[in-house]
């Protein structure tokens, strides 16, 4: 049986595109679904922290925030949240700037890898971006990212005492340093197969086309030493 298609996603649950590239991955797949060989796929998210001097309690909204860290005018910064909204709509995500708990994020990737450990890293990803676009709730103090993973069947304890002990932020620091090497410095970013490397929150057609494309080279590849053996 061909091995399933491998997606790495570079991505930080504070970006809003993050969230719509993730959204249009998870369409475009389900289009493939389908087919009469349809490709398996297994994703893995992956640590980068687009603003780590964030502080975890951060005095303002998400317009203080742009407007502080980008040095862009409120009229401006207003504009481009209309806009990802908009976007965001179109992927069936219903961002709520207006409530958005701007945090650090550094636990919550630790999070992330605290779940992928215990087989629940897709299932914990989604919660961590509904939770902070959507619902306004806070994803960088322990006692809230708890909660959220005890809401996706986590232990509960065992994820407080990963998160107290840092005991994952070697693997958010491994992660960063994979991106450097592979120089991205924008995120989403999704690496197919370690071969192809597509940036940005692409349509959901595109990424059905490159899953289908993949998986058909990975089934000439197969063909090939069969038809040279026989």
């Amino acid at each position: 049986m061909t091995d399933a298609i491998k997606i790495d996603v570079w991505s930080d649950i504070a970006c809003p595109w993050c969230y719509i590239g993730k959204r249009n991955l998870e369409r475009g797949l389900a289009q493939t679904a389908d087919d009469d060989d349809a490709p398996r796929v297994e994703v893995t998210f992956h640590s980068f922290e687009l603003s780590p001097d964030t502080p975890v309690d951060f005095d303002g909204d998400e317009i203080d925030f742009l407007a502080g860290h980008k040095g862009m005018p409120r009229e401006r910064v207003q504009e481009m949240l209309e806009n990802v909204t908009g976007v965001a709509a179109q992927a069936g995500l219903a961002y709520r700037f207006d409530i958005l708990k701007h945090t650090n994020t550094v636990k919550a990737h630790e999070l992330l890898h605290f779940a992928k450990a215990h087989g629940a890293q897709p299932a914990m990803a989604e919660r961590l971006m509904s939770a902070y676009f959507l619902e306004g709730r806070h994803v960088g103090r322990i006692d809230d990212l708890v909660a959220l993973a005890a809401e996706v069947g986590l232990d509960a304890g065992a994820a407080r005492d990963a998160l107290e002990s840092s005991r994952h932020l070697a693997d958010v620091r491994a992660d960063q340093a994979q991106a450097a090497a592979y120089g991205i410095n924008g995120v989403p970013f999704f690496v197919i197969d370690g071969t192809y490397g597509v940036s940005g929150a692409q349509p959901a057609d595109a990424f059905a086309q490159i899953a289908r494309q993949v998986w058909a080279e990975r089934q000439d590849a197969e063909q090939e030493p069969a038809a040279q053996t026989a």
